[in-house]
């Protein structure tokens, strides 16, 4: 995750905004976090520490640090999701999928 670019701006935003999807049951969900708070969803317990925006003139783009807890496994990822590339960073687990949408 580089945001070592100098010449890209990011935005702090206050909330990200994800999708949850409940494997078993085949539902997805999205969900307003706000930011440094704890959010409840199911099993799930997340905390996004940080929702960055890149420069709105640039190619718009998202990223988020997001902790997740899960009731009966404890911590099951610690990490930046980028909006823009789901695949790189997605929480894959044996029940949820959570992917980043966008930060506001």
């Amino acid at each position: 995750m580089g945001f070592s670019n100098s010449a890209v701006a990011y935005v702090e935003r206050e909330n990200a905004i994800v999708r949850v999807m409940n494997k078993a049951a085949g539902k997805v969900q999205t969900i307003t976090m706000p930011v440094g708070r704890n959010v409840q969803f199911e099993k799930l317990t997340m905390l996004v520490r940080s929702c960055k925006q890149s420069d709105p003139f640039d190619a718009e783009n998202y990223f988020a640090f997001i902790e997740i807890s899960k009731s009966d496994d404890g911590k099951i990822f610690s990490n930046w999701m980028n909006a823009n590339e789901p695949g790189d960073n997605p929480l894959q687990n044996a029940d949820y999928d959570v992917w980043l949408v966008k930060c506001e």
